[in-house]
């Protein structure tokens, strides 16, 4: 999927969309690492901070966990937000 400039959606919701919508497809799976802000970049053609703020995103809205020093992965209930 490529980020479209024109829409006025924000680019790092667009990113965020897209992996969101890898996740309710299937493609990945509860526990599965989603793509680094490398491998972001490098698909979305954005900057780094997007690829961050992108994750942060699916963070707050529970679709991802990030562990310190192992990375990002599909939350075991994706799309449930985190209790605070």
């Amino acid at each position: 999927m490529d980020v479209d400039r024109f829409d006025p959606t924000p680019i790092y919701q667009q990113v965020a969309r897209a992996i969101r919508t890898r996740i309710e497809s299937g493609d990945l799976k509860p526990r599965d690492p989603v793509p680094s802000e490398s491998q972001m970049v490098a698909d979305y053609g954005v900057a780094r901070a997007t690829a961050r703020h992108a994750v942060a995103l699916l963070r707050s809205e529970g679709w991802v966990v990030t562990l310190p020093q192992r990375g990002t992965f599909v939350s075991d209930s994706p799309g449930t937000p985190p209790s605070t």
